[in-house]
């Protein structure tokens, strides 16, 4: 691609895109505070965003699928879809800008509109495709929302247990509705920033402690002993690594969006710091115990340490529920006609029939770690790998779209030719390891859990409540009076 043309891109991208904020204002000392927490679009702000949003809730359950893979299966999956996350990721990057390069030579305005990905390829590759990326987007950020909330109410067990899960389910419910009051990833700047220290924090603690803690008594490490959980461990950090599902959302919230395009594979090296040593040592200290306890929490001793780490896990999951329920409300914003009403307050409520599925999803499947799976197999599969994949290949099927792309591969994946060649494995290996084998085993696990708990249980994993011991004496047992026991004395040594 020669200079002029770069110069006629860089043009069309950085445009004057501020959502939600009005342009000429005079700056002063509070707005100028305000935009440095509130307003982000810079190239550190997104990978803040992708750092914090791929490691949130699965940070605790990787340590049991270690226990289900074994230790050396898990640290190669962790490496081996961190990379092919961070391809697709670059995938959905270049059809972002494809599209909207293509829409703003044709002078569309985005000031007040959110592009998201089923728009992407409404407009690159027609109605069907819009449509199949629309259910699979929705349907997986939906469930995504739902795992947010079941590790709500699974990690404050740990800290207060005088409540239920199913009840703590209810009360978190309520506090993350609260999210329909952010307008858009422009403003998650300062979640982001905190929630990425608070995973790290988290990280490092399961770490430490269970370096600290030792090998309990006996431990085993059987991993992998059945078929069916090594590829519900797998399909596990297939999850993951498909964190990307809000990628379009977060270039659209930059304000150059072409710099997104290495963003996520920095997030992932990083990411891969956090969750490697501390599903490592948290496996290498529990073992095959971790096979009944999905939430690391559940076996390291309570201390505030511990507590801390709760807390802050607690608050990233707030974070993180927005992450993932914010493209849903653009979505229902856009079905109802509301996406573009400069009131917040009347988008805030328009956006709360979104929680309340949501909410009731929780209750009915509260299984936190296989739900996991069963997500990433039926859904993370085709949403973040398959279709981003395809729709690359079928974008640029023709010499002419290949000739005209805004962003042609570069050398090093080998131009056109390698970009196929590493599209079409990445749908096979998923479709047939990660939804195939990964379906099968995910749904298997998934089964097994509504037969053992079954569904609205109240407290998915809790230790059996041990009933109240018995008082050493009867208190409603009558006193025996001093005659009563003069004639039992006598009896006694007549007996003599």
């Amino acid at each position: 691609m020669d200079e002029g043309h770069e110069k006629v891109v860089e043009t069309v991208l950085v445009g004057n895109y501020v959502e939600m904020e009005s342009d000429g204002k005079a700056k002063n000392v509070k707005s100028t505070i305000s935009n440095f927490i509130w307003n982000g679009g810079s190239a550190y702000d997104a990978w803040f965003s992708c750092s914090s949003n791929q490691v949130a809730q699965v940070l605790l359950t990787l340590p049991y699928s270690f226990s289900q893979l074994g230790m050396l299966s898990g640290i190669l999956f962790q490496i081996f879809y961190g990379l092919m996350g961070s391809w697709t990721a670059y995938l959905i990057s270049i059809l972002y800008v494809e599209y909207r390069t293509r829409k703003e030579r044709e002078k569309a305005d985005f000031r007040n509109h959110v592009i998201q990905w089923f728009e992407v390829l409404d407009g690159l590759l027609g109605k069907h495709w819009r449509n199949v990326g629309l259910g699979f987007n929705c349907t997986f950020l939906l469930f995504g929302s739902v795992i947010q909330l079941i590790a709500c109410a699974s990690n404050i067990y740990y800290i207060n247990d005088h409540l239920d899960k199913r009840t703590w389910t209810y009360i978190f419910g309520a506090c993350c509705a609260t999210t329909v009051f952010i307008p858009s990833f422009h403003n998650y700047r300062i979640w982001s920033f905190l929630g990425l220290i608070m995973t790290t924090y988290t990280a490092w603690y399961l770490t430490i402690a269970s370096l600290l803690h030792g090998q309990v008594e006996g431990v085993k490490h059987t991993g992998p002993a059945k078929m069916v959980l090594y590829f519900t461990g797998a399909t596990n950090i297939l999850y993951t690594f498909g964190g990307h599902a809000v990628t379009v959302e977060i270039m659209h919230a930059m304000w150059k969006p072409q710099k997104f395009k290495a963003i996520y594979l920095w997030a992932t090296a990083y990411v891969l710091t956090l969750t490697l040593p501390s599903a490592a040592a948290v496996y290498w200290a529990f073992g095959d115990s971790l096979l009944n306890h999905s939430n690391a929490f559940a076996l390291l001793p309570r201390s505030p340490w511990r507590n801390m780490a709760v807390i802050l896990m607690l608050i990233h999951q707030f974070i993180t529920f927005g992450f993932a329920c914010t493209p849903l409300y653009f979505v229902w914003e856009k079905a109802i006609g509301m996406h573009e009403c400069k009131s917040m307050c009347k988008r805030a409520a328009a956006r709360l029939p979104v929680v309340v599925p949501i909410w009731f999803l929780a209750i009915i499947f509260p299984f936190f770690g296989p739900i996991n799976s069963t997500v990433g197999s039926l859904l993370v599969s085709f949403t973040v790998y398959i279709i981003p994949a395809l729709a690359h290949m079928f974008t640029f099927r023709s010499a002419a779209a290949r000739e005209n792309a805004v962003e042609p591969p570069p050398k090093f994946f080998g131009r056109w030719i390698g970009t196929y060649t590493i599209n079409v494995f990445v749908v096979v290996w998923v479709f047939i390891v990660g939804f195939g084998f990964g379906g099968w085993a995910s749904m298997t696990n998934f089964i097994h859990q509504i037969d053992t708990f079954g569904i609205f249980t109240k407290c998915y994993q809790c230790p059996p409540q041990l009933p109240p011991s018995p008082p050493l004496f009867n208190s409603t047992a009558p006193i025996p009076s001093p005659s009563h026991l003069q004639i039992l004395a006598g009896t006694l040594s007549h007996n003599r």
